[in-house]
């Protein structure tokens, strides 16, 4: 599976961008695909997720009321629309994708996604 993610830039604070990731190659056992990030200096953190079984999406609280996640699992696409930005969410944006089944708390665990796209930067300034 590659994931093909797009959609950063510079924006400033109470802007709002949309990311897309595009999943191709043996797609159809992904069971999960959630979006995380890096910003300098710290590790990378959960963001948001889709549970492509019940459409459950789940939501880091730094980003929850803000963040919106959705998806297409026909197209193996999922976007993130990120609304009221602060300088804060500055960071690289990672989409990930899931295989196996695993319990709700394992969605926010990277370490439960097995393929990861590229990144894509995302600033926001002040």
């Amino acid at each position: 599976v590659q994931l093909q993610a797009s959609g950063g830039g510079l924006v400033q604070a109470g802007d709002s961008l949309r990311l897309s990731c595009a999943a191709s190659g043996r797609t159809s056992g992904t069971v999960r695909m959630g979006w995380f990030r890096q910003a300098p200096g710290k590790v990378r953190e959960f963001v948001s997720a889709i549970k492509w079984s019940t459409s459950g999406t789940y939501y880091a609280d730094s980003v929850k009321g803000r963040f919106t996640i959705s998806g297409d699992n026909a197209k193996n696409t999922v976007y993130l629309q990120m609304d009221s930005l602060k300088p804060e969410d500055t960071a690289v944006y990672y989409c990930a994708a899931g295989t196996r089944p695993l319990g709700i708390t394992s969605i926010y665990a990277g370490r439960s996604y097995d393929y990861w796209g590229q990144g894509t930067q995302v600033t926001v300034s002040s």
